[in-house]
């Protein structure tokens, strides 16, 4: 949903900038379709970064782990043993419930109970890339069709139009499936959206009217 209202609002605003600029339509679609590919790579490129700085950072934490038991299990058990006791287990069982796990898999206990690791929160570099780029594509493609298919005269109505339509729709299924207020959801995205649409808009007429 982020990925694709990030998409949207880049791409939407894109396309008005340059058609307040008095550009021709295929000005705007050359526009707008090189503001979707560099926007997705960009997308693309930006959460592999994130998720790899993020495998580092738990490599890392399980190597430091894995000495930390080597070079005292008993106080590593003790620690293990304290974070049970800390969601409410009593002490002797909470030694009890550290042993075993620490017998079968010693740095995996410690990844999951201490460190919050998890297979499904593990980090997935392509996974989490080619997420970014397709949600960032799905939401940008939404104002390139309309400025296929809506007439010249009406580009920039019908892209700002059409675009908050889609931002509100965007806003209130994601406030739905958050179990957030839909209207308040749906209100708050259509208005930034709105914001960032009348900006670039207006940016791109002083500009095309500096130029000519």
């Amino acid at each position: 949903m982020l990925g694709a209202n990030d998409g949207m609002v880049s791409t939407a605003s894109l396309l008005l900038g340059v058609a307040a600029a008095s550009a021709a339509r295929n000005d705007v679609l050359v526009a707008g379709v090189s503001g979707l590919v560099a926007g997705a790579m960009s997308m693309a490129a930006g959460e592999y970064i994130s998720v790899r700085s993020q495998a580092d950072r738990e490599s890392a934490d399980l190597a430091r782990e894995r000495r930390e038991l080597a070079a005292d299990a008993a106080a590593e058990h003790r620690e293990l043993a304290s974070i049970y006791v800390e969601r409410g287990l009593e002490p002797t069982l909470a030694d009890q419930v550290a042993t075993q796990p620490m017998a079968h898999d010693a740095p995996g206990a410690h990844a999951r109970d201490e460190l919050g690791m998890s297979a499904t929160l593990h980090a997935r570099l392509v996974q989490a890339a080619l997420a970014s780029a397709v949600s960032f594509t799905a939401g940008a493609a939404l104002p390139l069709l309309v400025v296929l298919v809506v007439p010249s005269g009406a580009l920039i109505p019908g892209v700002a139009a059409s675009s908050l339509v889609f931002l509100a729709a965007l806003g209130a299924a994601a406030a739905r499936t958050g179990g957030a207020p839909v209207v308040a959801g749906a209100w708050r995205v259509t208005f930034w959206g709105m914001l960032a649409l009348a900006i670039t808009a207006g940016v791109g007429a002083l500009l095309g009217t500096a130029v000519s």
